[in-house]
Formats: C-alpha cells, sequence, structure tokens
C-alpha cells in the first residue's frame, strides 16, 4: 500500500500542480518563519524554507511522504519577494524591465519512516521585456499577482511581460518542478506511473 502523500502549501498554484500527477493527497498548511537570514543566498533560501516547510509537517506524520517548496526571485544577487501590494509589484516591475531575473524554485521530500528527506533546486533565467507604466499597470489590474514572487504569473496574462525563459524543469516557474518532484517521489517510494493498487 502507498504511504499518505501530502502537499505542505497553501498555494492553490502549487496545489494543481500536483493535481497533475493523478495522485491522491492531501494538503496541510507549514508552520515556518519565512524570514531570510543574514547573508542567504536566494538558491540556498529556498531550498532552507522548502525543507523546513516538509519537515515541518511530516514531524506530525512520520509515516506519510511530504512535499515541500518555496521559490526566490533574484535580481542583481538580491532576493525579491512576494509584492502584497499594487505599490510595491509596480516597483518590482519597473526594476525588471528589459533585465534578467533567476527564479530559483526548490522541492524537498521527507519521509521520515524511511529517514528520507532531500531538496532539488530548479533555476530559472527570465528575460523580461522592456515595459512602460501603462502595460504594467494593464498588466497589474488583469492578473493581481500580489502573492507572487517578482509579481509576474507566467501561466497568465504575465507571459506577456517576458521575451524568454529558460529552464529544464518548466513547472519550476509556477511554483512546484514536477520533474524533479517526480525524482524525488520515486526515492522516497512513489512512483506515478506505477500507482499502488488498492
Amino acid at each position: 500500500m502507498a504511504p499518505r502523500l501530502i502537499l505542505a502549501s497553501t498555494s492553490r498554484y502549487r496545489r494543481e500542480l500536483l493535481e497533475r500527477l493523478h495522485l491522491p493527497f492531501e494538503v496541510q498548511t507549514p508552520k515556518v518563519d519565512e524570514s531570510p537570514l543574514d547573508g542567504e543566498a536566494p538558491g540556498a533560501m529556498a531550498n532552507r524554507l522548502a525543507l523546513a516547510k516538509a519537515r515541518a509537517v511530516a514531524k506530525d506524520h512520520p509515516d506519510a511522504v511530504v512535499i515541500g517548496s518555496d521559490q526566490v526571485a533574484e535580481l542583481d544577487g538580491r532576493p525579491i519577494g512576494k509584492p502584497h501590494s499594487h505599490e510595491r509589484a509596480v516597483v518590482q516591475l519597473r526594476s525588471m524591465s528589459g533585465r534578467r531575473v533567476v527564479f530559483h524554485t526548490a522541492v524537498a521530500v521527507v519521509r521520515l519512516d524511511r529517514d528520507f528527506a532531500r531538496c532539488m533546486l530548479a533555476p530559472i533565467t527570465v528575460t523580461f521585456r522592456r515595459l512602460g507604466d501603462d502595460e504594467n499597470e494593464h498588466y497589474l489590474h488583469i492578473d493581481q499577482p500580489y502573492d507572487c514572487a517578482g509579481s509576474a504569473k507566467c501561466e497568465g496574462l504575465g507571459i506577456a511581460l517576458l521575451s524568454a525563459i529558460d529552464s529544464d524543469d518548466p513547472t519550476a516557474l509556477i511554483g512546484l518542478p514536477l520533474i524533479r518532484t517526480c525524482a524525488l517521489l520515486r526515492e522516497a517510494g512513489i512512483d506515478p506511473l506505477k500507482p499502488a493498487r488498492p
């Protein structure tokens, strides 16, 4: 019998992505402080938080396979967080206009009863078009991406902000790198292509 699968995330984007694998799973909210550490590199921060989220939920469910994920956008070596407001989103989009931004998306899988805990990072380089304020305002009015790192939803109208995406795990930009997720799930004992029989 396959172990329980739990997604340690409140993100509807991650939930919708995981549904693509046609595996039964539950969703639980991880209680994790997401504040950056002094001098922490964006990729290291994404790895740390993905693992912390998975472990926070796994401690109450040691026989389950728990997925945690986190994304940190980086511009000029500095992290760009979620804007949470229209004004901050405008500032973010202006700063990224015509620039390359790296989105570091990490996925972690933890299964305590097998002493299994691994994390993988999927960096995505995104090139933004040169954008005027009127374009940014139109985009923000439509997508309202205030809960997205870097103020851009590539699965919505945000794709029109971009001139290129460079990634070997395309769903990572939305928030969960499914190629890496599948690899970690197989290591933890769940294979999406070999579902358990009831």
